[in-house]
C-alpha cells in the first residue's frame, strides 16, 4: 500500500471539503458539479481510511487491556481479524481508476449490416438503454435521430446523465464504458416470410460527456454549415435553414444535428457531441502511446466483430469479452442489465488487482 499516495487522496479530499463548504463556489455551477464530483470518488476512501485507523487503535487498547485481563483477548482477536479486510479495501481503492467513471455520457448507436433488420435491432438497443436509465434513475435524451422505414433507428445519439452528483463518483460512464463495440443479433427479421434466422449487428459508441473545460476548441478551427432538415426520404420538415453542420477541421470529425426547431439549439446540440468525440479522440491517442487497451470501440459494424450476442431462439445472451452467457435476453431488453454489467466490472476489478491498466472494452 502506497502511504505517500494515500496521503495525497486524502490531503486532496480534505481541501475539496474545504472548497464546497465555502458558498462562493456554488457561483460557478460547471465547477461545483466537478468539485463535488472528484469530492463523491474521494469519499469511499477517506471512508476506508478511517476505518482502518480506528480499528488500529482500537487494537492496540484491546491488548493493553489484556496485559491487565485475559477476557479481553477475544476481542483483541475479533478486531485483529478485520485489519486484513480493511486493508484489502483500502488497497483496492487506491489503485487508479478510470478518470472518467464520474462522467455522463453520449451513446451513438448505428445500424450495420442486414438493412432494414439491422435498424429495427438498432431501436431495440435504444430502448434497452433507455429503460436501463430509467430503473437507474438517470436522464436520457435523444439528440439526434435517423429513423428507418419501418420503425427502427439508422443512426442515433442519446445523452445519459446522472441526477446530481453520482454516489462515490460511479457515474453513468463507470457502469456504461463497456457498452461500446458491435452488437449481433440472431433472429426472425419481421420483414423475414419465411421463418429464417437471420443475423445483423449493429454499433455502440460511447463517449464520456465533455464539460468546456475538459475540451478547448478554437472557433477558428470550426467550419459550421447549415441546411434545411428532412425527414424519411427526403421530405422537408422546415422552412428554414435550421438544420447544422460542424467539421473541426484539424481532425476532420464531423457532426450534423437536425432535431431541434432552432438553429441555436443544434448548434449546441452538435457542440456536445464534437467534445464529447474530441475528448475520446485525446484519451484514445494518449493512451495508444502506452498501451493497445483502448482501441476504436466500433471499426467496423461487421457480424464477425462482435463484443456481444443476442440470440433470440434461445433468450440467450453472450458477452465474448469475458465468456459471460445467461437465457434471460427478454428481460435485458427491458432493462435488466445488471447481471451482465455487474459481470463486466468484476472482471475489470479482476484486472486491475493482477496489474492491469483495465479490462479491455473491445
Amino acid at each position: 500500500m502506497s502511504t505517500d499516495r494515500l496521503s495525497g487522496l486524502l490531503d486532496e479530499y480534505a481541501e475539496l471539503e474545504k472548497r464546497l463548504a465555502d458558498p462562493s463556489i456554488h457561483a460557478d455551477q460547471a465547477t461545483a458539479r466537478r468539485v463535488g464530483r472528484r469530492f463523491a470518488e474521494l469519499a469511499p476512501l477517506h471512508k476506508a481510511a478511517g476505518e482502518l485507523e480506528q480499528a488500529r487503535a482500537d487494537l492496540s487498547a484491546a491488548r493493553e487491556l489484556v496485559a491487565e485481563d485475559p477476557s479481553f483477548a477475544t476481542e483483541a482477536d475479533a478486531i485483529a481479524a478485520r485489519l486484513p479486510v480493511l486493508e484489502e479495501r483500502l488497497a483496492e481503492l487506491l489503485i487508479p481508476r478510470d478518470p472518467h467513471d464520474a462522467k455522463d455520457v453520449i451513446l451513438e448507436i448505428k445500424a450495420g449490416e442486414g438493412g432494414e433488420e439491422s435498424a429495427l435491432f438498432a431501436g431495440d438497443l435504444l430502448r434497452m438503454y433507455q429503460r436501463y436509465a430509467e430503473r437507474r434513475g438517470w436522464v436520457t435524451e435523444v439528440i439526434e435521430a435517423q429513423d428507418s422505414d419501418l420503425g427502427g433507428v439508422k443512426d442515433v445519439s442519446l445523452a445519459v446523465k446522472t441526477k446530481g452528483v453520482p454516489e462515490g463518483g460511479n457515474g453513468v460512464w463507470s457502469r456504461l464504458k463497456w457498452e461500446g463495440g458491435v452488437h449481433r443479433v440472431q433472429r426472425v427479421p419481421v420483414t423475414e416470410s419465411q421463418g429464417r434466422i437471420h443475423t445483423s449487428a449493429a454499433g455502440v459508441l460511447v463517449l464520456p460527456e465533455a464539460e468546456e473545460v475538459d475540451v478547448s476548441i478554437d472557433p477558428n478551427d470550426l467550419r459550421i454549415d447549415v441546411f434545411r432538415s428532412s425527414g424519411p426520404g427526403g421530405q422537408s420538415v422546415n422552412t428554414t435553414d435550421s438544420a447544422v453542420r460542424i467539421t473541426h477541421l484539424p481532425t476532420g470529425i464531423v457532426v450534423s444535428c437536425q432535431n431541434e426547431k432552432s438553429q441555436l439549439q443544434n448548434r449546441e446540440q452538435a457542440m456536445r457531441i464534437l467534445r464529447a468525440r474530441l475528448l475520446a479522440a485525446a484519451q484514445e491517442e494518449a493512451d495508444a502511446a502506452a498501451s493497445d487497451a483502448r482501441r476504436s470501440q466500433v471499426r467496423t459494424v461487421d457480424r464477425s466483430e462482435r463484443i456481444r450476442t443476442y440470440n433470440f431462439p434461445q433468450n440467450r445472451i453472450t458477452d465474448h469479452r469475458i465468456g459471460y452467457t445467461a437465457y434471460n435476453l427478454d428481460l435485458v431488453l427491458a432493462g435488466d442489465m445488471d447481471g451482465v454489467l455487474e459481470a463486466l466490472t468484476e472482471a475489470d476489478r479482476q484486472a486491475r488487482l493482477a496489474g492491469d491498466t483495465e479490462l479491455k472494452r473491445s
